[in-house]
């Protein structure tokens, strides 16, 4: 059984800690494969949109995978999380089904509260997250109302100097927020912490992304 994650940017914490989920929900019973390409943040970066040429990229990493022999595809970037969305055809005509890592988790947001504080490093991260949140809340019928939290000059930190800058963000908007959202697997790490200090209720990606890996898997009988 081989799940192929995709990534377009990566840290060494965002790796240990979708490896760490998905041992969790498969019990270790998978290999992984990981497929990267940096060059596809850095363009909708650049262009703070999906770039026709950067949504090309991420589908051939689709492939390559399908190629490689994956049983399901994680994509693990929120800034790219649509065209996963309109991949959903090549996953079903394949076989291979390409799970987005953040929908489950922005399906538990809006179960969770009516107003979510979206956190964000990049600004291109935080709209496609959004789309994701108010699509979801839609098919739940629901309102709900979102913050945006733009946590600046994050780039370069050590990782307690990061946990630090979520911190002080966080802490701003606590008294809004009825859950608070993490838009960037990368922050993952940081959710102990946050959820500690603000008292709020904090999602991050990789967990939900490895339970739809493994609801996606049960689904072709691959595991039970």
């Amino acid at each position: 059984m081989k799940v192929g994650i995709v990534y377009t940017s990566t840290t060494p914490e965002l790796i240990a800690t979708v490896e760490n989920e998905l041992n969790a929900a498969l019990a270790g019973g998978a290999e992984y494969c990981s497929f990267q390409d940096p060059s596809i943040l850095a363009e909708v970066r650049q262009s703070d949109y999906v770039t026709p040429t950067a949504a090309a990229r991420l589908v051939g990493l689709f492939v390559n995978a399908v190629n490689d022999g994956a049983d399901v595809i994680l994509n693990c970037c929120s800034s790219v999380g649509e065209v996963a969305d309109a991949s959903q055809d090549l996953g079903k005509f394949t076989g291979i089904p390409i799970v987005r890592i953040d929908e489950e988790m922005c399906r538990a947001a809006v179960r969770a509260g009516t107003t979510i504080a979206v956190m964000a490093t990049l600004s291109s991260t935080l709209e496609p997250t959004k789309n994701t949140i108010r699509r979801v809340a839609r098919e739940m019928n629901k309102h709900v109302v979102l913050i945006d939290v733009l946590v600046e000059n994050a780039f370069g930190l050590s990782p307690d100097e990061f946990k630090s800058r979520m911190l002080e963000y966080a802490q701003k908007y606590t008294a809004e927020a009825d859950v608070i959202l993490f838009a960037q697997g990368s922050m993952a790490y940081c959710e102990g912490l946050i959820a500690e200090k603000t008292g709020k209720p904090v999602l991050s990606s990789p967990r939900f992304g490895a339970l739809a890996v493994r609801e996606a898997l049960k689904a072709k009988g691959l595991v039970s």
